[in-house]
């Protein structure tokens, strides 16, 4: 089976830092980005961060859903599903603090993709990775983008046997 990828981008690189970005891209190969506007205690900002996402203070207040919306929408869409991220160890954290943020319970597992692969794949993963990469380039760093991306990795370094238990 295709996991479902979940894939944040933040304020910054640090415990500080919250989530202003989640995207997700489903089995069906959907992409979904929910920029978030936030919190109001949300104050924690890096320009090295933003330079690497490319989204401005401005475009989330301008563009943003409120957190509460972000996370209703994530549980609507991923209610009762394993999701992956390849980032767990920061990504699970900022879903955390968004969930909190908003009051709200989780509905949805947020694992390692890590627990998926095999050993082989492992191995295989870095150079498949910058094959998806060279083949599909986007100007943009984004969550979404960087989901598709680690989706096709997954499903290009494995083989059928690999494949087995996954959703």
């Amino acid at each position: 089976m295709i996991p479902i990828i979940v894939d944040i981008e933040a304020s910054g690189f640090g415990s500080a830092s919250y989530p202003i970005e989640v995207g997700l891209v489903t089995v069906g190969g959907q992409r979904h980005s929910l920029l978030i506007k936030p919190a109001s205690d949300w104050t924690h900002w890096e320009e090295s961060a933003e330079a690497v996402h490319r989204i401005s203070q401005q475009t989330l207040r301008r563009h943003g859903r409120p957190v509460r919306e972000v996370a209703e929408t994530l549980n609507e869409l991923l209610a009762g599903q394993s999701t992956y991220s390849d980032g767990w160890v920061v990504d699970k954290p900022w879903m955390t603090t968004l969930f909190q943020s908003a009051g709200l319970a989780m509905q949805f597992r947020l694992s390692p993709i890590e627990q998926l692969m095999s050993e082989a794949q492992t191995e295989r993963w870095d150079a498949v990775k910058q094959q998806v990469l060279s083949e599909h380039r986007e100007m943009r760093h984004r969550a979404s983008y960087d989901a598709w991306v680690i989706q096709q990795t997954y499903l290009r370094s494995c083989d059928s046997s690999d494949r087995q238990g996954v959703g």
